[in-house]
């Protein structure tokens, strides 16, 4: 409205943090769309290049709209999502879920990548106890003393 209590012209919609509508900050979007627990750590993996959208490394404030194609690497798992809505807030799972569309093949990539991980013993077990004598002597050996 006017000083004069006029209904004046519209005013452009915009959010708290001047991102225009239907658009969002990468690393808001990721925390929106509980990929991880804070913004602080989705604005790391952005920074360390765990993320890709639209095929190019981009930095923490980039807008991202409906359609934009977004790649996340976390761990041994890769994810390849196309952005369906926007989300400025965290909200409940469920509605976390309607913020991305994954594809079959990253699905089918994941879903081997765990099994794969599931079935391979650990690198290293541990005994009952302490290492006896003789498991020191060979540790000694390996070690070269």
């Amino acid at each position: 409205m006017s000083r004069r209590g006029r209904p004046g012209p519209p005013e452009p919609e915009e959010d708290e943090d001047d991102a225009p509508v239907g658009k969002a900050r990468l690393d808001k979007w990721l925390w929106a769309a509980r990929f991880f627990k804070t913004r602080a750590l989705a604005a790391e993996a952005i920074d360390g290049g765990k993320l890709e959208v639209n095929g190019e490394r981009p930095k923490r404030a980039k807008l991202i709209q409906a359609g934009d194609r977004i790649r996340l690497r976390d761990g041994a798992y890769e994810w390849h999502l196309v952005v369906r809505d926007i989300a400025q807030r965290r909200g409940p799972a469920a509605v976390a879920q309607q913020l991305y569309e994954e594809t079959a093949d990253s699905q089918a990539r994941r879903a081997a990548m765990h099994a794969q991980m599931k079935a391979n013993p650990t690198a290293f077990t541990h005994g009952d106890s302490r290492p006896g004598k003789r498991d020191r002597r060979e540790l000694r050996r390996l070690k070269g003393d």
